[in-house]
């Protein structure tokens, strides 16, 4: 007629396990409501801030994360050369530029 308390300290770890995995179940829920709320639009602007970054070329009108607005006259591996005003050039690392302004459309060639 009696239980052992072996017998039920066994029945309870059972259970013990189930809930413990329930307490898990806010935290996965945060991490995962904080994965597509921050980190995956941080990762897609760094992707295209990347992307717009190679893809400069001389002619482009670019501002700068100092806030300078300028053309770019040359473009070398780490860094660009921008005229700020006539006669005026700076070079500046190729990661700085926060935004391109106006692209140069290629020159199409005549037949």
């Amino acid at each position: 007629m009696f239980v052992t308390p072996a017998y039920a300290q066994a029945a309870a770890g059972n259970a013990g396990a189930g809930a413990a995995f329930a307490q898990f179940i806010p935290l996965i829920l945060i991490f995962a409501i904080m994965y597509f709320l921050m980190i995956r639009p941080q990762q897609k602007r760094v992707k295209q801030h990347r992307e717009m970054v190679a893809a400069l070329k001389k002619g482009d009108q670019v501002v700068t994360q100092g806030g300078i607005i300028g053309k770019v006259s040359s473009v070398r591996d780490e860094e660009l050369e921008v005229e700020i005003a006539s006669g005026v050039r700076v070079r500046v690392v190729r990661g700085t530029v926060s935004q391109v302004l106006s692209r140069t459309e290629p020159v199409a060639a005549n037949s």
